[in-house]
């Protein structure tokens, strides 16, 4: 089974975009440790908000990415232009209809 963490990043008003920049840069760690999708979305009903949707192996490789440099330098970077207001949810995917 694989792993899915759905959230919310409130982002510093008017630094949406900006945030937006810092998480889809190219990051090939993820892949290595696990992470089989990384999606960043925004909705312009909330201007100060980002989505992410990440699909994992499991939950022991996402705990294991956020060990990575790469990752600590990213979260690092990122910092600064969040608000602190966070939302979502972590769940085991148990199946689809598009995959056996």
């Amino acid at each position: 089974m694989t792993w899915v963490n759905a959230g919310s990043l409130g982002a510093e008003p008017g630094r949406r975009d900006e945030l937006v920049e810092h998480l889809v840069r190219r990051n090939p760690a993820l892949a290595d440790v696990g992470c089989l999708m990384y999606e960043v979305g925004v909705n312009d009903e909330e201007p100060d908000t980002v989505f992410v949707v990440e699909v994992w192996t499991d939950a022991a490789a996402h705990r294991a990415s956020l060990q990575l440099p790469e990752v600590q330098a990213a979260i690092a970077a990122a910092r600064p232009l969040l608000s602190g207001e966070f939302g979502g949810f972590r769940f085991e995917a148990v199946g689809s209809p598009l995959r056996d």
